[in-house]
């Protein structure tokens, strides 16, 4: 699991956790069956607006010499419907995806431009 940031056109931070796939130098995220209140998600509005993300891996442990995390910054778009190939991917990494009409629903595509690491990441 991963923390995807977005900001709408007003610099208004909008911070949720995603399940991802990284595919080809891309990362993945499904907009999937999960009860929503809309198709219009506050993400996908943020990222029709304003294209710049984040999204951060951690890890938390009660020693804290063992925090750790990366931080990839990069750019998002809206894709009206992920290629099989990362369709295949999410459901490898996800048996909640095997069953879910992936197909049919849009993908966020992010491509990295900065990559930051800090901690203990072995």
């Amino acid at each position: 699991m991963a923390h995807l940031a977005t900001a709408d056109g007003d610099g208004v931070p909008h911070v949720i956790p995603v399940c991802f796939a990284y595919l080809d130098g891309a990362f993945w995220i499904a907009i999937d069956e999960k009860p929503k209140t809309t198709e219009r998600l506050k993400r996908i509005r943020n990222i029709e607006t304003n294209p710049r993300v984040s999204l951060v891996f951690d890890r938390y442990d009660e020693d804290w010499f063992r925090l750790a995390y990366v931080l990839v910054n990069g750019s998002a778009e809206v894709i009206d419907a992920a290629p099989v190939a990362v369709i295949q991917a999410l459901r490898e990494r996800y048996e909640q995806y095997r069953t879910m009409q992936l197909e049919t629903r849009p993908a966020i595509q992010i491509t990295p431009e900065r990559v930051v690491a800090w901690g203990e990441l072995g």
